[in-house]
């Protein structure tokens, strides 16, 4: 065949959330005794777990968000890193059980659990927001679907609240058809307290929430649902239907106050807290249809996908007046970033510090950690270097800690030149020291997608 005589045509080993830092791994293994550099902070007993989609030898899923949940896994303790172990999440998924069943019926257990992993009363739970959550042990074998004792009627989201004064479990359910959300609220035992249904909002896809310590903030945005969608995740944008942001009190009927916004899309929250003025305050990093429709590009390996998954997200900010019923709005930085975190102490709170992962573009050429300082305005930016990519920076708090950013970030890091992984604990106060400490990983773990530090005194109790 002579050059330029042939179309190029994209094929399945192409897809990017299979490929480069996305690439699966084959199976599972467990590694005992692995090699640190530096020293880990002592108040680093437990696990470190981080789910992310890892589909099977040969499966090629339509969509990043459908590939199979596999959770990578780092015990901690005394100063070792006793083992690594990474497993898939065995639900009915797994072996090809549909999520619609012949009857037209969804199966809430057929998930692929692969979007986040958490601990509450004690337990571990894989979560993947269209199904229920499927409950692990602090080895990573499957214990199975767990609906709160029958209490969960609806799906999960992946991303609930946990209230750090109450302990409470602050989370949602949401579909493509009436009803379109249901809150619920589960205590610090794991007992589901509240279900109610919440009227008002639309078919959208609702990734993420909010609280403050007196509210429920919902994200009603222009990604809804849509049958014609071929992707697998039936969702796209329409600009027939307008962005609001919801805002319920915590206690009492579930009354929703909608403001209007400029058209955009969230799929995380930073966080959320209330001003002196009373005004409800929302950070995220959020998307316009370009950047959406560009990202969703890369989810799906359609033509014309660019190089990351994030075609460009940046950190927005809302300021929902009650009094007014109005809303403001202003982009804080023109950085790429996703996935931000925070000290988890904050979540309902005001907060100084977010941690985000940065993307390359808008000048910037490598992947970072970034570190914002909302009372200065200001970045502090961590460079991975080449063919280096970091996934999500989970907050842990160091033992005694007096000041908000007193504490470490934990993130894995996929290192294509090495064909190797390490997770790295980097001061969070201070993104310029070298890392506190560094554990060499058995194998490139993919880049993924969130994760949990579970501390043994959490699964203890």
């Amino acid at each position: 065949m002579t050059a330029g005589s042939a179309t190029p045509v994209e094929t399945t080993m192409t897809k990017p959330y299979i490929s480069d830092h996305f690439a699966p791994v084959p199976d599972e293994a467990t590694s005992h005794a692995l090699t640190v550099h530096g020293t880990l902070p002592p108040e680093l007993s437990g696990r470190y777990f981080r789910n992310g989609h890892n589909p099977r030898p040969g499966d090629v899923p339509t969509h990043w968000f459908k590939g199979a949940g596999m959770i990578h896994g780092l015990r901690l303790r005394n100063g070792r890193a006793e083992w690594y172990r990474n497993r898939w999440v065995r639900t009915p998924a797994l072996d090809g059980v549909p999520y619609i069943g012949a009857d037209g019926v969804p199966n809430l257990a057929a998930s692929g659990a692969a979007t986040h992993v958490i601990e509450h009363a004690g337990r571990i739970l894989a979560l993947q927001e269209a199904n229920l959550p499927f409950e692990v042990t602090p080895e990573l074998d499957t214990v199975g679907a767990y609906d709160f004792g029958g209490r969960l009627t609806t799906a999960m989201t992946a991303h609930p609240k946990e209230d750090p004064v109450t302990g409470e479990l602050h989370f949602f359910g949401y579909s493509p058809f009436p009803p379109y959300l249901t809150y619920y609220v589960a205590s610090a035992a794991g007992e589901i307290t509240r279900a109610e249904v919440v009227d008002g909002a639309g078919p959208t896809l609702m990734h993420d929430f909010a609280i403050t310590t007196e509210h429920v903030v919902w994200l009603d945005m222009p990604v809804v649902f849509d049958h014609a969608e071929q992707s697998g995740i039936p969702y796209r944008w329409s600009d027939d239907h307008p962005a609001r942001i919801g805002v319920m009190p915590r206690t009492g009927p579930a009354r929703v106050t909608w403001f209007e916004v400029e058209p955009g899309a969230l799929l995380h929250v930073t966080n959320a807290h209330v001003d002196a003025a009373g005004r409800i305050v929302v950070e995220g990093p959020r998307y316009d249809r370009a950047a959406w429709e560009g990202s969703w590009k890369w989810w799906v390996g359609s033509p014309g996908h660019g190089p990351t998954p994030n075609a460009g997200a940046v950190l927005h900010r809302w300021v929902l007046d009650p009094a007014t019923g109005r809303a403001a709005e202003e982009t804080l930085d023109g950085l790429i970033t996703e996935f931000p975190s925070i000290n988890d102490e904050y979540t309902g709170r005001a907060d100084r510090y977010g941690y985000a992962i940065a993307f390359p573009g808008a000048g910037l050429r490598e992947h970072a950690v970034v570190k914002y300082d909302t009372a200065t305005g200001t970045r502090r930016l961590l460079p991975m270097g080449a063919d280096r990519m970091p996934g999500e920076a989970v907050f842990v708090p160091a033992a005694g800690a007096t000041a908000e950013d007193d504490g470490y970030l934990l993130t894995i890091v996929s290192d294509l030149a090495r064909d190797a992984s390490q997770l790295l604990v980097l001061d969070a106060r201070d993104l310029g020291r070298d890392p506190v400490a560094a554990v060499e990983l058995p194998r490139r773990v993919p880049a993924g997608i969130h994760g949990s530090w579970i501390p043994d005194a959490d699964l203890d109790r």
